[in-house]
């Protein structure tokens, strides 16, 4: 293997990178509240958690931190300048409304059409955790994917058709992994950027479903 996997640190400051000026954001529980690290401060970026908060920030300080200022992930947050605090029924309906441009998800599998598994693995003894992943995936403008490309035991996370259950149907717009970042487009997945030393073709053997280069020319 003559390619490095980026980390998560590195696919979550690789989204950062995507979200426009003036976004209404959620960034879902896991790699995806990385990215609060990682946008510029030059960006007015609204991060929104639907336990009830509005234009938060990054971390605090060690020391620094207030046990009343969490995201849905239960991990401490700052808030900015004319943040806001509301009912989690509000904030829901922010979500469902959509009043978000970008909800940022973790990934179970995601399928070449763009439907979204990520909060049930089907298996008998699995502690299913929906949350608001419903929500998001149907509610927000554009949901962006962030996930390793292939499990633990070396399957596919990118597939042809689900096999677990399904959070949302063709509501991906984006799949950051780290050997990669794909659109899922009515054409089909195409490939915008690989990891260097990555061929296309060992990138393909990694994955369940057709790809198109697009990062040639």
């Amino acid at each position: 293997m003559s390619y490095q996997k980026l980390s998560r640190n590195q696919i979550a400051e690789r989204v950062a990178q995507d979200i426009p000026d003036g976004a209404y954001v959620n960034l879902g529980i896991g790699l995806p509240t990385k990215i609060a690290s990682y946008l510029p401060s030059d960006k007015d970026v609204f991060l929104h958690s639907e336990n009830g908060l509005l234009a938060f920030g990054p971390p605090p300080a060690a020391g620094e931190e207030d046990p009343e200022l969490i995201n849905a992930g239960k991990e401490y947050v700052t808030m900015l300048e004319g943040g806001a605090f509301f009912h989690h029924g509000d904030s829901f309906a922010m979500m469902r409304g959509g009043h978000l441009d970008i909800a940022v998800l973790g990934a179970f599998q995601v399928a070449a059409n763009g439907d979204l598994a990520n909060w049930h693995t089907g298996a008998p003894n699995a502690i299913p955790a929906v949350g608001g992943a419903m929500d998001l995936a149907v509610g927000a403008k554009k949901v962006f994917i962030t996930t390793d490309h292939v499990t633990k035991q070396g399957e596919p996370k990118i597939v042809a058709e689900l096999t677990y259950p399904a959070t949302g149907l063709k509501c991906v717009d984006r799949i950051y992994t780290d050997l990669c970042v794909i659109d899922v487009t009515a054409e089909g997945l195409k490939v915008l950027e690989k990891v260097d030393g990555l061929s296309f073709a060992e990138l393909q053997a990694l994955t369940g479903a057709p790809l198109m280069d697009a990062t040639k020319g």
